[in-house]
């Protein structure tokens, strides 16, 4: 596998915004018809780094694909729609890099924070989203939580590996915490930037994962699920036992996640 790590894809606000580019060693004819994936980090979207990504993109890469791996502004410095902005920045550099793949046939995929901003990325490009533990019903936690003290976790982040934290279950205090992070602490935003207002009919299919007694509490992705039902957008939604959360659970999700995506990125029919 090949790893070019720091690849500019832009600035924002004068913040040099950069990504890894994970790929297979050889170089041919057969790259042009390959798939690509728009690998998103977690870390509650105030946290977090490309650099915890390399397992996840080397069973990408394994599958076959093109993987790139952008960081994003974070919070609070950087509030909704930043990241998202930048993630989309991030989709349009690739289409238009000399990076060898079929346009026609790209998906975003995260965990936690990286899958509320897959998901996002996913309803305005009409493009496959993969989510594993993302948030979505942002105005619904808060409110669900108003009795609880928003705290940060105790966890460090910066020196864990993706799939160590938050494993240890509900938290209602940090999930709050990261939710409130994400709008500044500002809760007149909550419902502008709840990703469950945002669904289109417009948006590609949609794959949702989550364990059952978890960080992100079951009725979330259940809530961004029938909102997409609503408007007509096809969803699958995985539900792992025990307290996992996102790559936590990789082993029990990355089967059906493959299948997921080798169905949505199939290459067309010919003729």
């Amino acid at each position: 596998m090949t790893v070019t790590t720091d690849v500019s894809y832009g600035e924002a606000g004068g913040t040099p915004l950069l990504l890894d580019l994970y790929q297979r060693d050889t170089d041919g004819p057969a790259d042009d018809e390959r798939a690509a994936i728009v690998l998103i980090h977690g870390g509650g979207w105030f946290r977090g780094d490309k650099a915890k990504e390399p397992p996840l993109a080397a069973a990408l890469v394994e599958a076959g694909y093109l993987v790139a791996v952008p960081d994003y502004r974070e919070a609070p410095q950087h509030t909704f729609p930043a990241s998202r902005d930048d993630v989309l920045t991030a989709y349009r550099w690739l289409l238009a890099s000399e990076q060898r793949f079929d346009r026609g046939r790209v998906a975003f995929f995260g965990g936690s924070a990286g899958g509320n901003l897959s998901v996002e990325a996913g309803l305005a490009t009409g493009r496959p989203a993969v989510s594993w533990s993302g948030i979505f019903d942002f105005a619904a936690i808060v409110a669900a939580t108003d009795g609880t003290i928003a705290e940060p976790t105790q966890q460090d982040l910066d020196a864990m590996k993706s799939a160590d934290i938050n494993q240890t279950g509900p938290d209602d205090a940090f999930l709050r915490f990261t939710v409130l992070q994400e709008v500044g602490g500002d809760r007149s935003l909550l419902a502008s930037a709840s990703t469950t207002g945002h669904a289109t009919a417009a948006a590609g299919p949609v794959y949702l994962a989550n364990s059952l007694n978890e960080f992100v509490p079951v009725r979330d992705p259940q809530a961004m699920q029938q909102a997409l039902s609503a408007v007509g957008v096809a969803s699958t939604l995985q539900l792992v036992p025990g307290t996992h959360h996102a790559e936590g659970y990789t082993a029990a999700a990355i089967g059906q996640t493959l299948a997921f995506l080798a169905d949505v990125l199939a290459p067309a029919p010919a003729g």
